[in-house]
């Protein structure tokens, strides 16, 4: 049996084509207006939260094998991602669009790999471990990226 696939519609003169390149005054206008959140920055909040996550534990238990447990939790989201966010911001992986693309996937990698080793070891690293403590501050250190967003830099008036 035979495929056939649909013809793609006609572009007509008056159209536009979907992408146009930005020149580079307009590039660094949209940088400007734009500005990056730093991962060193997330990073930080990350450990504010992780922080913040153990102390609460321990105060809400009264057990100091809970708070370490929810400590490590953050922290095998905060070693990994400091570990991708150094990767990252090295001059190998701001070369060209290529080795961007690649370095991202290969810190990510990496990052996963740290974290998955992080959380086997867990068990050997905290006495007393309270798996939903650990993944209680696991959590609540992976949130702060989306808290991270919420609190981007705003878009700066234009000149």
């Amino acid at each position: 049996m035979r495929k056939t696939v649909a013809p793609l519609p006609e572009a007509s003169e008056d159209e536009q084509p979907p992408v146009k390149p930005l020149s580079a005054e307009e590039a660094r206008k949209l940088r400007e207006q734009h500005p990056p959140v730093s991962p060193w920055r997330v990073v930080g909040g990350q450990v504010v939260v992780g922080l913040a996550a153990a102390l609460v534990a321990w105060a809400i238990t009264g057990k100091a094998s809970v708070g370490w447990s929810a400590g490590y939790g953050a922290l095998a989201v905060v070693i990994p991602a400091a570990v991708m966010a150094r990767g990252m911001t090295s001059r190998f992986s701001s070369l060209n669009a290529g080795t961007a693309a690649f370095g991202f996937l290969l810190w990510e990698m990496v990052k996963i790999a740290l974290t998955v080793a992080m959380m086997m070891a867990a068990p050997r690293l905290v006495s007393g471990l309270s798996w939903p403590a650990l993944l209680v501050g696991l959590v609540l250190a992976m949130k702060v990226y989306w808290i991270a967003l919420a609190f981007a830099p705003r878009k700066r008036a234009s000149k």
